[in-house]
């Protein structure tokens, strides 16, 4: 039997609107078949995103009543089955990032380093994977939101971007993001993530 561990299944960016500006969905180890595949089909995921939205909006709102203002680091936004987890991070500007974990999503070897497979992989993360053991520590998704900021604040920083396209000031929808340097930079982040990788 191959151990386990857990592996980003899909990442997404919301905008201020709840408008869904990017999501990228990554293969899982699927142990019946020994071969990688995504866990859930893309509109399932685009469901599960959707549902972190009343979350990150309980959450502001009991941040606010409690007078604590917006911390940007959710962690945790709902658990959706034994395998799956949703994490989160808000930024200033109400634009949100999510992430998925799938518990078993990606198979180790004998020798601990991560083996990927087909499609884009799924063992990025390699011997750089510290932890076997089951569930997240709590900081240990800031790595990725950070990344993903990054990723975030480099797109807006294109010349050609317009982000009122993406997420217009009036509320009325929005453009989804096509920048393929912005995908190839979640496509990166979402395969080299692992339990106890410290830096992206």
């Amino acid at each position: 039997m191959a151990t386990t561990i857990p592996s980003i299944a899909c990442l997404g960016v919301i905008g201020r609107n709840n408008n869904p500006l990017q999501t990228t969905i990554f293969p899982s180890y699927d142990p019946s078949t020994s071969s990688y595949r995504p866990v859930r089909t893309p509109l399932q995921f685009s469901l599960i995103l959707s549902s972190t939205l009343d979350v990150f909006e309980l959450r502001a709102r009991q941040n606010a009543a409690a007078g604590t203002g917006l911390t940007g680091d959710f962690g945790l936004l709902h658990a959706v089955d034994d395998r799956l987890a949703a994490y989160g991070f808000e930024t200033n500007t109400g634009t949100r990032f999510v992430a998925i974990v799938d518990m078993r999503g990606r198979r180790l070897d004998g020798t601990g380093a991560g083996v990927g497979g087909g499609a884009g992989g799924g063992g990025g993360a390699g011997n750089n994977v510290g932890a076997t053991g089951v569930g997240l520590r709590e900081g240990e998704m800031r790595v990725v939101f950070k990344a993903m900021q990054v990723a975030y604040i480099k797109l807006l920083q294109n010349p050609f971007f317009e982000p009122d396209e993406h997420s217009p000031p009036k509320g009325q929808g929005g453009r989804r993001i096509t920048s393929r340097k912005f995908a190839e930079d979640l496509r990166r982040i979402g395969e080299n993530w692992g339990p106890g990788v410290a830096n992206l």
